[in-house]
């Protein structure tokens, strides 16, 4: 993610004495996302991720922590997060929530092929089946309340027909009945580059690790496998390209297969996933946070995307 507040490096020595993880040797921030601060934090006993939480409620973030930490219990490539000598996960630096986790390694493949989608789509009905099993519940913090409001915030600075785009696409979301789907805990932004590759001794492509879950929360199953349709299998004109799409889906579908009511949703999904993210990087874009590093993504990209989804997409397994 961006750095939106500076950490000192004593400031960090002097934190990382209430954990069991070594003396700080390096320290680095990252400069890709655009929701909280980031940084690598290697020490003398490994190599970690720091995050600084830029305005979301404290109240909100134990979700986000247990999530991980349950998700890692059952074998998923999650980044565990590390308990302070309190036994706690989440603590406070330089005024604001922060939280330490393991850094895992790999790189992000920002032009999958069918066979990196395969794989991402298994791990992803292998997150939903390992979720059913969380005891906490918060709803998605980018659901329809947030969609509504979001959408009142930056039509003023839209262009006639991206207002009246936008205006039908929120009539038709009104109109979907989602409590028929499955649902659960979601990653719910499984893009390319929250998932990291790793390649065996034998040549081939492993996921090592998935990352950013702090836009986690409950909600369809079905919207969390759309979101990742629109990124993985997506081509540069915005059209889903069939052989990723068939990869992803199937593997999905052989580990938690799809239900009749997700099938009939599918459409209406791909359009509420693409809806979603051309709001909130219109927001970053029209009503922009001061930082010392922050990344602000095109929101013509999903803007295109939502307006061919509309035209139509093709069925589930």
């Amino acid at each position: 993610m961006s750095v939106f507040t500076a950490v000192p490096e004593p400031v960090l020595a002097d934190w990382l004495k209430h954990y069991a993880v070594g003396r700080l040797v390096e320290l680095k921030g990252i400069s890709a996302g655009v929701q909280n601060s980031n940084f690598f934090v290697t020490t003398t006993l490994g190599r970690y991720v720091l995050t600084l939480f830029e305005g979301m409620p404290r109240a909100e973030l134990p979700y986000y922590l247990n999530l991980m930490a349950h998700l890692a219990r059952h074998g998923l490539p999650v980044p565990a997060p590390i308990a302070d000598r309190d036994n706690e996960y989440l603590g406070t630096l330089q005024e604001r929530p922060a939280a330490l986790v393991v850094r895992l390694s790999g790189s992000s493949v920002m032009e999958p092929g069918p066979a990196h989608c395969d794989k991402v789509g298994a791990m992803l009905a292998g997150l939903h089946l390992a979720g059913q099993s969380y005891g906490r519940r918060q709803d998605n913090p980018r659901g329809p309340a947030w969609r509504t409001a979001t959408a009142q915030a930056v039509r003023g600075f839209l262009p006639a027909d991206e207002q009246a785009l936008l205006d039908a696409e929120l009539a038709f979301q009104a109109g979907v009945d989602l409590g028929a789907l499955p649902a659960g805990a979601i990653h719910a932004d499984l893009f390319r580059d929250n998932v990291l590759w790793e390649t065996g001794d034998d040549g081939e492509s492993r996921i090592g690790g998935v990352i950013d879950f702090y836009f986690a929360g409950h909600d369809a199953l079905l919207f969390d496998v759309a979101v990742t349709v629109n990124d993985w299998c997506t081509t540069p004109d915005g059209a889903l390209d069939a052989a990723r799409c068939t990869a992803l889906l199937g593997a999905y579908h052989a580990e938690r297969p799809f239900t009749t009511a997700e099938r009939g949703a599918w459409p209406a999904m791909l359009r509420a996933a693409a809806l979603r993210f051309w709001l909130s990087r219109a927001a970053d874009f029209h009503l922009p946070r001061e930082g010392e590093m922050v990344l602000v993504k095109d929101p013509a990209e999903y803007r295109d995307i939502l307006r061919l989804r509309t035209a139509g997409v093709p069925p589930l397994p």
